[in-house]
């Protein structure tokens, strides 16, 4: 089992920036291949972000790319999103997701564990 805690959610203007952090316990953090998910109001979980076990790959949803950076720490068992030029359409709950797999499948079916989410909204 790995359990996962998002914080760093909240309300911020248009262009304004948060960064997300996720604490991650229990099995090998190191192990596991890192994502972030979104879910909007009457909408499809959505992929945003992915990073690989060991930091070195990276991938990112169309509509974050050039905004959105994610990394993580494996000595601390944290992964982060740092969102920039926020609009009011990246308003959303963030969920911090791990997946088994060997490498960044962007896709809500290829992870094992979630955290619980934080909200993130974006004011016009």
């Amino acid at each position: 089992q790995v359990q996962l805690v998002e914080s760093g959610g909240g309300l911020v203007q248009t262009g304004g920036s948060l960064r997300l952090s996720c604490a991650a316990s229990g099995r090998t953090f190191s192990n596991y291949v890192m994502g972030w998910f979104r879910q909007a109001p009457g909408k499809e979980r959505e992929f945003v972000a992915g990073i690989s076990s060991n930091g070195g790959r990276t991938t990112y949803g169309d509509s974050v790319k050039g905004r959105f950076t994610i990394s993580r720490d494996n000595a601390q068992n944290t992964v982060y999103l740092q969102m920039n030029i926020l609009k009011p359409e990246d308003t959303a709950i963030y969920y911090c997701a791990a997946s088994a797999m060997i490498t960044v499948v962007p896709k809500a079916s290829a992870y094992n564990y979630w955290g619980q989410g934080t909200q993130v909204t974006v004011s016009s």
